[in-house]
């Protein structure tokens, strides 16, 4: 008499958990594009907003469920459009870091030390080298 193994099953794999993902800057111009765009809409629904107002007060008729809901969507552009600002922040930030100074030996000098932290030599008998770019 034979014996059947039951089948091997795997354990579960545990559930992906929550966690932040590090994602690529957009480029600069894609994001000035949507700004552009963004301001131009916010612009169409503030004068709308604005023609609205004035509308119901002729008519001596508000509907303040109208106003909310469009002045929501111009709080929705409103974020949008600082997190544009604030991603431009970045992008325009991360381009404009200096390179630092060097000694001879390589290492990085930093402003206002006296000593290279890894010869020991002072910074006053070499001169800092520019760091090449690639």
């Amino acid at each position: 008499m034979r014996f059947r193994r039951a089948p091997e099953t795997e354990p579960a794999a545990p559930p992906p958990t929550a966690r932040a993902v590090r994602r690529a800057l957009p480029p600069a111009g894609q994001l000035r594009r949507e700004r552009r765009a963004l301001l131009a809409v916010r612009e169409e629904k503030l004068r709308d907003l604005g023609g609205l107002m004035l509308e119901m007060f002729r008519r001596d008729q508000f509907r303040q469920d109208l106003l909310v809901d469009r002045c929501v969507e111009l709080g929705r552009i409103e974020e949008r459009l600082a997190e544009l600002d604030a991603l431009l922040a970045a992008v325009m930030s991360r381009g404009r870091t200096r390179p630092s100074a060097r000694c001879e030996c390589g290492a990085p000098v930093f402003w206002g030390s006296k000593f290279c932290p890894q010869c020991g030599r002072t910074v006053a008998d070499t001169p800092p080298l520019p760091v090449e770019t690639p």
